[in-house]
C-alpha cells in the first residue's frame, strides 16, 4: 500500500507517505503559506522514498473541519491529483486526526479547533481495541460555552480550542482532563495512519466524492455582530 496524505485545515501545513511500510513526513506551522509549502513537501517524499505519483495507489486528505480556505486547498489537491492519477481518495476527520495524537490512558479524547467568531470545532473520540477510533456523538461547531460532554467522565483534551478557550471549557468538563495540550494540529501522519485502515477495508471513494465538512456556512461577523 502506497499512500500519500495532505492535511492543511489549520495553521499546520503536513504531508505524509506511507511506503514500502514506512511512514515520511514533513509538517511545518506556517499560517497562510499552504499553497506555496504542500506540493514541494510532496515531491520532497516521494523523492526521499523514491516513488513516482504513478506509483501512489490512493490519497488521504484532511476533510476539515477547520480554516475553510486550509480545508478548500486540501479537498482541491486530493481530487486533482487522484483524477490525474486515476486512484481513489480516503477522506478523514481533521479533528479524528488531532484526536488520534493524544495519549493512549484509557481515558476518551476530547478534540478541539479553535474555530474563530468565539467558537470551537469539537469531536469526542475512544480508542478502539484495534488502535483506531470510535467517534463519541457528532462533531459540532459552536461556543465553548455551551459545549455538551457525557457526565462523569475525565477526558484527554488536545488542540487549539484548549489553548484559546482553555478556562471556559474547564466549567464543561465534569472532571479535570487526565492530560491537556493545547498546541497541537491535525497531523498528515495521523490522517494517513486512520485512512490506511479505511483504505484496506475499502471505503476509499472515487475523487469526485471527496468533499469537504466544514460543519457550519459563515465565515464572518458582520459589522452589527462585531459591535460596530
Amino acid at each position: 500500500m502506497r499512500l500519500l496524505a495532505i492535511e492543511t485545515s489549520t495553521e499546520a501545513c503536513s504531508v505524509a507517505l506511507l511506503a514500502g511500510g514506512r511512514v515520511l513526513e514533513r509538517s511545518e506551522l506556517a499560517p497562510r503559506r499552504h499553497a506555496e509549502l504542500v506540493l514541494p513537501m510532496t515531491e520532497s517524499l516521494l523523492v526521499e522514498a523514491g516513488l513516482s505519483r504513478r506509483e501512489l495507489d490512493g490519497i488521504a486528505v484532511g476533510r476539515g473541519p477547520g480554516a475553510f480556505t486550509g480545508v478548500r486547498l486540501a479537498i482541491s489537491l486530493a481530487q486533482g491529483l487522484a483524477l490525474g492519477l486515476g486512484v481513489p481518495v480516503v477522506p478523514v476527520s481533521s479533528l479524528a486526526a488531532l484526536a488520534l495524537d493524544a495519549p493512549d490512558n484509557g481515558a476518551p479524547v476530547l478534540a478541539v479547533i479553535d474555530a474563530r467568531m468565539g467558537e470551537i470545532y469539537a469531536g469526542c473520540y475512544r480508542r478502539t481495541a484495534n488502535g483506531g477510533l470510535a467517534p463519541l456523538g457528532t462533531e459540532s461547531v459552536g461556543p465553548a460555552a455551551r459545549l455538551d460532554l457525557p457526565p462523569g467522565m475525565a477526558w484527554n483534551v488536545i488542540g487549539s480550542g484548549w489553548q484559546t478557550y482553555a478556562d471556559v471549557l474547564r466549567t464543561r468538563l465534569p472532571a479535570p482532563p487526565l492530560w491537556a495540550e493545547g498546541e497541537r494540529y491535525p497531523q498528515a501522519a495521523a490522517v494517513l495512519h486512520l485512512a490506511a485502515r479505511e483504505f484496506a477495508a475499502g471505503f476509499a471513494v472515487p475523487p469526485e466524492q471527496a468533499l469537504p465538512v466544514y460543519l457550519r456556512d459563515k465565515i464572518a461577523l458582520t459589522l452589527a455582530e462585531q459591535g460596530r
